[in-house]
């Protein structure tokens, strides 16, 4: 290792341990890490880290590719990864000096701010206040929302309204011309400003059209996230902090990946509803975001917290359709086969708790009587004013045979919004200088252990918002211009037979998280679920370095580390609190009135 040669492409070197002697060699040519790499394996004096192990084995598989390739790079002073509302309203709220790069990695329009129906949650009437909305969040947070938190969010929202109407946004307004505000599940007031029931869409169309007018951003639709590029990964000289420079990107188009050098890199890329089998998400909600930070160095939080919606249509014909809690807010009624209300008898509120009380009773509901779902019945309420308030529900389930002015609506629970992710204060600051991570990526301690309705989409703004400010100041100091960033290796191996295993394992994660870690848990259901991750984290991380980077594969990858991270914090978890139910645990703990927090070290 000490007499290889230089490969002029790779400017960093490999480091480990001989004898008690630390040896650094530049990467060596094919036939010096061919030697190298079965001189560390078959001699146990050498000391390597599993992490340094794998760098050792990609670089091995990278010398038997005989169409290896490097690609060029790209450089903003903000890249953004995500495409949703958060990452648009910080994009909009940048310096128009800042060169600033957006990515997503299918559509402009995939995310999961557009299914947003209900709307978003600010004090805007003269009968509300702050004070009231504060209490309704920290309630719904059972004890683990910070109050300053909610406080500042919460007395920031009206300002990031009126920018939105600003902007272009039309919300609904009653027949005096006043704002029509919805109210919704653990509301104590109407505050929830809407566009009937494609608030999310109607909010995204309008700042995506704000952001394509704009000359400083570039979008680049159809670019999946690999992994963040920090001083660590790059093995830069030791330094008390990890940096982010920027991430590589696979162009899913060309099968490129390429390196994006930025002064910050903000994490926008959403939750993880995909993790589990039955969700409201969209397609690409594999909780991306969360796993390149963690890999990186950063903590996560409250994982356990998955919010399941009490209502997703349930048709075979159709998959990840929420129906709004909005519909609950407005008279709709929960009931069983039998025509019965089945939530007013278990809480004050009924149909209106809290929606980890509601998954609960509506969970408890089906294994009780064996039916396969619920429903949610407000054909009571007049044919226009369903068709007026509902109009996308209406014509959805419309489609599907189910007319909602006349017949009940079949529901079941299912994933929708991850209340944890990565540990972050309000402006999305994280534990590695430069890289931010923001709205549902982010944990700030807003939601706590369940997200009040509407909640979410007032988080993106506020965080968004707040990040633009800290970036702008952040930025002014930053060079990394003698930052040299290799270009990512390419490797074309390919093998379709083990390539398809890929499909099977998903299903067995999303299966299994579903049964074990789903909306009623148990010590014995999460051992079985950490046993079964262990190994297919080590089966996916073989995919990652044997086959040449894909999307599914990258997905794949971050789906199983953010199942197993979920795990790690449902088990530290010694109480029920919230949406975390464990059947062992099934009472409210002061011990365990705290946040799960997870670092890298210790997995």
């Amino acid at each position: 290792a000490q007499s290889a040669t230089t490969n002029t492409k790779l400017k960093t070197k490999l480091s480990f341990s001989h004898n008690g002697n630390r040896i650094l060699a530049p990467y060596p040519d094919h036939k010096c890490m061919i030697s190298l790499y079965f001189y560390v394996i078959f001699n146990s004096s050498v000391a390597l880290s599993e992490k340094a192990y794998d760098f050792l084995r990609y670089l091995f598989s990278y010398h038997f590719s005989s169409q290896a390739r490097t690609y060029g790079s790209m450089e903003f002073d903000v890249l953004i990864i995500g495409s949703g509302l958060s990452s648009f309203y910080l994009s909009l709220k940048l310096p128009k000096n800042l060169k600033v790069g957006i990515t997503t990695k299918a559509d402009l329009t995939d995310c999961n701010s557009r299914m947003a129906q209900g709307g978003i949650a600010s004090v805007s009437a003269t009968s509300d206040s702050f004070d009231s909305h504060i209490t309704d969040t920290l309630t719904a947070g059972a004890g683990l929302s910070d109050r300053d938190v909610v406080q500042e969010m919460i007395e920031d929202g009206p300002k990031r309204i009126k920018d939105l109407q600003d902007f272009g946004v039309a919300f609904d307004v009653d027949e005096s011309g006043k704002t029509h505000l919805g109210l919704e599940g653990g509301h104590s007031a109407r505050r929830v400003l809407h566009v009937q029931d494609h608030s999310g869409e109607a909010i995204h169309n309008t700042l995506l059209q704000k952001v394509k007018a704009q000359k400083n951003i570039t979008l680049l639709d159809h670019h999946c996230a690999v992994d963040l590029i920090t001083n660590k990964k790059l093995r830069l000289k030791p330094s008390a902090n990890i940096q982010c420079f920027g991430a590589y990107m696979l162009d899913t188009k060309t099968d490129h990946v390429f390196a994006v050098k930025a002064k910050t890199t903000v994490l926008a890329t959403g939750g993880a509803g995909k993790v589990y089998l039955y969700t409201s998400n969209w397609d690409g909600a594999t909780g991306d975001g969360i796993a390149m930070a963690f890999r990186a160095g950063c903590r996560v939080s409250n994982l356990e917290f998955m919010q399941f919606h009490p209502t997703c249509l349930y048709h075979k014909e159709t998959r990840n359709f929420l129906i709004t809690e909005a519909i609950r807010g407005e008279g709709g009624r929960l009931i069983n086969k039998d025509g019965k209300d089945f939530t007013s008898s278990q809480h004050k509120l009924g149909a209106l708790a809290p929606r980890d009380i509601v998954a609960r009773m509506i969970d408890e509901e089906m294994k009780t009587s064996g039916a396969k779902c619920v429903y949610l019945d407000i054909s009571h309420k007049s044919p226009d004013f369903i068709q007026n308030h509902f109009p996308v529900i209406f014509e959805r389930c419309l489609s599907l045979g189910i007319d909602i002015r006349k017949e009940p609506i079949p529901v079941v629970p299912a994933a929708h919004y991850l209340c944890g992710g990565v540990l972050t204060d309000t402006q999305g600051v994280t534990d590695i200088k430069g890289l931010l991570a923001i709205g549902e990526t982010a944990c700030t301690g807003l939601h706590g252990a369940n997200r009040l309705a509407s909640n979410s989409l007032l988080e993106c703004l506020v965080q968004g918002g707040k990040a633009a400010e800290y970036i702008t100041k952040f930025i002014e100091t930053e060079d990394i211009t003698n930052v040299n960033i290799p270009d990512w290796i390419h490797s074309t191996k390919q093998d379709r037979d083990e390539l398809s295993v890929i499909n099977h394992i998903w299903d067995e994660i999303r299966n299994l998280m579903w049964n074990y870690v789903g909306i009623v848990r148990s010590n014995k259901r999460l051992e079985r679920a950490e046993q079964r991750l262990l190994h297919i984290n080590s089966e996916v991380k073989d995919y990652y370095w044997d086959f040449k980077v894909q999307k599914d594969i990258l997905e794949l990858r971050n789906i199983a580390l953010v199942a197993k991270l979920t795990v790690l914090c449902a088990q530290k978890r010694k109480e029920s609190r919230g949406i975390h139910f464990n059947i062992d645990y099934p009472e409210l703990s002061q011990r365990f009135a705290k946040n799960t927090v997870i670092q890298n070290s210790i997995i």
